[in-house]
């Protein structure tokens, strides 16, 4: 963790000059930003940025939306131990996307946000770039939406990459939000698919929130499965939503179709041990023998998925969706105050 602190995560550089309205073509970023291991291109139309460190670790990344489509970390020694960890669709949805949906204050008088759909999305710019010879890269996007001044942290090391976001509110008035960053695992078969380190944990059944990256959206990531034949053994029906249960096993068995979150009930002391959110968890892929630790910074619970049969509507590798989320009880950034929140994808696979 030392090498994210060194190239400061969290605190990325004011960059006066920066353009705050339109968006550069490639070439002009290429020419400005790029540098080794930083490749400004256009893919479908779309201005993207490549991040390759010295060992051939690699991310992608579109530059409007903030979605990334591709992490492919070197997880084996031969000269070709690259696995693809993203499973992502056409039309920007799977991989790795932040969500941020304002939310209305309870008995409100004002006007409520305006809805979030899943064609919502946030226009970023690129601010800013920084790396550490090529074995760590740095991308700062940033963008104005309303009140709140955004900045979006992607960054890529040997064994691991980070997303952060930071958010200030600049208005009169203190703004709620629910927000996430969700990220789609790709597997390589349906069984054999798990998270480990949730044991002790409350949960409930809860939608996603809704966003452009879902491919399951809220409706129908919820929607009950019937008794999944061949992986019925131990199975299930997951409880309705708003009934909270306890994580009793220490893997969570993603088989079959789930969606919850992890979370302190509501109106229960948060300091009772099998309320207590971790900040880290691990997926595991017995199919492939490979694993990624997930950490969550700054948000205050953890959402989780599976689709279990409904993945065969969305291609023959089987996913996963995870990340670090504050969904249940909305983030609350007062006037002239700023939120920080991040996660990091990291794995011990060499």
């Amino acid at each position: 963790m030392a090498s994210l602190l060194s190239l400061s995560l969290l605190k990325p550089k004011a960059s006066a000059s920066t353009p705050t309205t339109t968006l550069s073509p490639p070439e002009t970023l290429d020419h400005k930003f790029g540098r080794k291991g930083l490749k400004f291109s256009e893919s479908g139309d779309i201005p993207t940025v490549e991040l390759t460190v010295r060992n051939g670790s690699s991310l992608k990344l579109q530059i409007p939306n903030g979605h990334i489509t591709s992490y492919k970390p070197k997880v084996y020694w031969k000269d070709d131990g690259y696995e693809e960890v993203l499973h992502t669709l056409a039309g920007s949805r799977g991989g790795i996307g932040l969500v941020m949906n304002e939310v209305s204050e309870p008995n409100s008088k004002g006007p409520p946000p305006p809805p979030v759909t899943a064609k919502t999305s946030t226009e970023w710019i690129v601010k800013d770039v920084d790396s550490d010879s090529i074995d760590a890269l740095q991308v700062e996007l940033s963008c104005i939406r309303g009140s709140l001044d955004m900045t979006y942290v992607v960054s890529l090391y040997p064994l691991s990459m980070a997303t952060a976001v930071i958010v200030k509110n600049n208005g009169r008035k203190a703004i709620n939000l629910t927000s996430a960053i969700l990220s789609h695992f790709k597997f390589k078969k349906r069984s054999g698919t798990g998270v480990q380190g949730l044991k002790g944990c409350s949960y409930c059944t809860h939608p996603p929130l809704p966003s452009p990256f879902e491919i399951l959206p809220p409706s129908e990531a919820i929607k009950s499965e019937d008794s999944p034949g061949f992986f019925s053994f131990g199975w299930e029906p997951e409880n309705k939503p708003g009934i909270w249960a306890v994580q009793d096993v220490p893997i969570t068995v993603l088989n079959n179709k789930l969606s919850r979150v992890y979370a302190a009930p509501p109106q229960q002391p948060s300091n009772l041990f099998h309320t207590s959110v971790p900040s880290k968890y691990e997926t595991i892929d017995q199919g492939r023998e490979i694993f990624f630790r997930v950490i969550r910074m700054g948000f205050n619970e953890i959402y989780l998925s599976s689709p279990g049969s409904y993945s065969d509507k969305y291609g023959k590798d089987y996913f996963i969706c995870t990340g670090p989320a504050s969904m249940l009880v909305p983030l609350t950034i007062n006037p002239g105050e700023e939120w920080r929140g991040a996660q990091v994808i990291e794995h011990d696979n060499l």
